[in-house]
């Protein structure tokens, strides 16, 4: 990865921001309330920076796919708290594929398993996370040509 991108362990808000489709200001808020924080590193003070895993981007992504569907915040939260301790999990939304029809959120584990994450129900679109992390993988590579991502990939793409 070349420096512009990342440092050595992850990736600098900026950069997440760009790659996301987030203000630094919605960045800063979700580290500080607790929804996504830096697995790499936290803020430690003045002058010091977070630093975003890639699994930590394409959950980021996700949440703003999220909320361009129609979800609020706080029904995301709730989805990521049920999810995290349904499948016992720091990244719930790189291990499901989500649905979500702008009122509730759908977890489908397999193919044959779609659940009601709220226990409502309605129809729903998807939104597969491998491809979020293709997407993503796609953006890096037109902003920054020379940066090989198949490093930050996360172990969910490689199942």
């Amino acid at each position: 990865m070349t420096d512009e991108l990342r440092t050595i362990d992850g990736y600098r808000a900026p950069q997440v921001c760009g790659l996301v489709g987030i203000s630094y200001r919605q960045l800063d808020y979700w580290a500080r309330t607790g929804l996504i924080t830096p697995s790499v590193q936290q803020a430690s003070g003045s002058g010091s920076q977070r630093l975003y895993s890639f699994s930590d981007v394409v959950q980021l992504k996700v949440v703003k796919r999220l909320l361009d569907a129609g979800m609020s915040l706080k029904k995301i939260r709730k989805a990521m708290d049920i999810l995290s301790a349904e499948l016992a999990s720091e990244s719930p939304l790189t291990d499901v594929t989500l649905l979500s029809d702008g009122n509730t959120i759908y977890a489908a584990r397999s193919a044959s398993e779609v659940v009601d994450v709220f226990k409502g129900g309605q129809g729903v679109f998807g939104i597969a996370v491998g491809p979020v992390e293709d997407e993503l993988v796609g953006e890096i590579h037109r902003l920054y040509p020379d940066t090989d991502t198949e490093v930050g990939r996360s172990s969910a793409a490689a199942h």
